[in-house]
């Protein structure tokens, strides 16, 4: 019983690092990468689609994406959506592909984009501290209960608060990493 308590605990702190995962990658570091229009999603027909179910992202250049939609259609639907989006990208239509140079990044907004990462990562600290608050919470319920011994309930926390503090420290590294990567001209 205790045990699964804890491989839940470790299952949660696992989704929360490959949510930050996913969010750094949005970050742009000054070169052009995919993940940069993965939260993009486009009013496809009355749908809200997410970009890469409707077009074909690429990267020609390391200072620019092109966009081809699979539907010639919906070409201004995804151009709106791009240049709506809060990452400051001027989108421009040429033909039935839509092209996004990406300007060199200035200091102040490496500045903003390192604050941005430090804030996905406090928000996953969040998420991990509110795991070891339910893991701890079935812990007193556990031990309320009679379910388990003082002493192994007593262990099972240390044993969480140790895997919470580790967790922690990842997210400080993968955050500084990303600061890097992002202030590296």
């Amino acid at each position: 019983m205790l045990e699964d308590v804890q491989q839940e605990l470790v299952g949660a702190i696992a989704k929360s690092h490959e949510s930050l995962r996913r969010d750094l990658a949005k970050l742009r570091a000054g070169r052009a990468s995919t993940n940069l229009l993965d939260g993009i999603k486009v009013d496809y027909y009355g749908t809200i689609t997410p970009l890469a179910q409707m077009a074909h992202v690429n990267v020609p250049e390391p200072r620019l994406l092109t966009v081809k939609p699979w539907d010639k259609s919906q070409i201004k639907a995804v151009e709106k959506a791009l240049r709506e989006n809060d990452l400051g990208l001027n989108p421009q239509t040429d033909g039935d592909i839509i092209r996004i140079p990406l300007p060199p990044l200035t200091e102040e907004r490496r500045r903003e984009f390192v604050k941005i990462a430090k804030k996905y990562g406090e928000e996953c600290k969040v998420s991990i501290r509110k795991a070891r608050h339910d893991a701890l919470d079935m812990f007193a319920e556990m031990d309320s209960a009679g379910e388990a011994q003082a002493d192994d309930i007593e262990r099972a926390k240390k044993k969480a608060e140790e895997t919470v503090s580790e967790a922690g420290k990842a997210v400080d590294q993968m955050v500084a990493a990303k600061e890097k990567d992002i202030m590296e001209v």
